[in-house]
């Protein structure tokens, strides 16, 4: 999980999030010291197809994917395409590699996923325009106080980065549970009309998952909760 930090929410600096929280387990820092080397985004040049899994195929990106539900679920629907996922906090990192570690021999490796331990941005810009089919923003630290709207993701800097990452006709889906949250991206994404077409014909589409979208543990603690969640998809004219 991530937030957006910036002086001005026109323009675009860094997100920032939790680094660690408790110790992790044997087998999880196992994880990050023998498979994230492997599967890890590199650190300079373009983040291409092509570089991470070594052909062209339709790319995603998700920013701030928590324990990794939703990208392995994608991964796993979706052999024939590539996944990049970005996330600070260790411990979320750890959890995804485990989804995508396979499970004993009861599931084979997820392959075709690569994952940054940091920033998002900080791999997003290395993205060529036009290069995602789809970018997903699950589930954001919702920052409710009003004086930290500006450290949301949801704001105009990386929402136009994030249309400049999308091609023509890809797809950006957004999900949350935090009413405030849910006011504040609806009022910033009026202001991206004209790159972004919501996709939604009737009222109770955005509160239904649809389908091809897994349930994340955010989504899941939220409804354990009985938190209403909400779901948006919108695509890039």
């Amino acid at each position: 999980m991530t937030a957006y930090k910036s002086g001005d929410p026109t323009t675009i600096n860094r997100l920032y999030g939790r680094a660690k929280g408790k110790p992790l387990r044997t087998h999880q820092q196992g994880l990050i010291d023998t498979l994230l080397p492997r599967i890890a985004v590199p650190t300079e040049g373009p983040v291409t197809a092509e570089a991470l899994f070594g052909h062209d195929c339709p790319l995603h990106f998700e920013i701030g994917f928590g324990g990794g539900e939703h990208m392995a679920g994608r991964a796993d629907m979706l052999p024939d395409h590539g996944f990049i996922g970005a996330e600070p906090f260790l411990n979320g990192v750890a959890a995804a590699l485990a989804h995508l570690d396979g499970d004993s021999g009861q599931h084979p490796p997820i392959g075709n996923v690569r994952i940054h331990h940091g920033d998002a941005l900080e791999v997003l810009r290395r993205i060529p325009d036009g290069a995602l089919s789809f970018a997903y923003l699950l589930h954001p630290d919702p920052w409710p106080k009003a004086r930290h709207a500006k450290r949301r993701m949801m704001n105009d800097g990386p929402l136009d980065l994030i249309a400049a990452k999308l091609r023509p006709g890809g797809e950006f889906r957004f999900g949350t549970d935090h009413p405030v949250y849910l006011r504040h991206a609806l009022m910033v994404m009026q202001r991206h009309t004209h790159q972004f077409e919501w996709l939604c014909e009737k009222p109770g589409d955005f509160q239904k998952r649809p389908g091809g979208w897994p349930e994340t543990r955010y989504e899941a603690k939220a409804r354990a909760q009985g938190h209403e969640v909400w779901y948006f998809r919108f695509r890039r004219k």
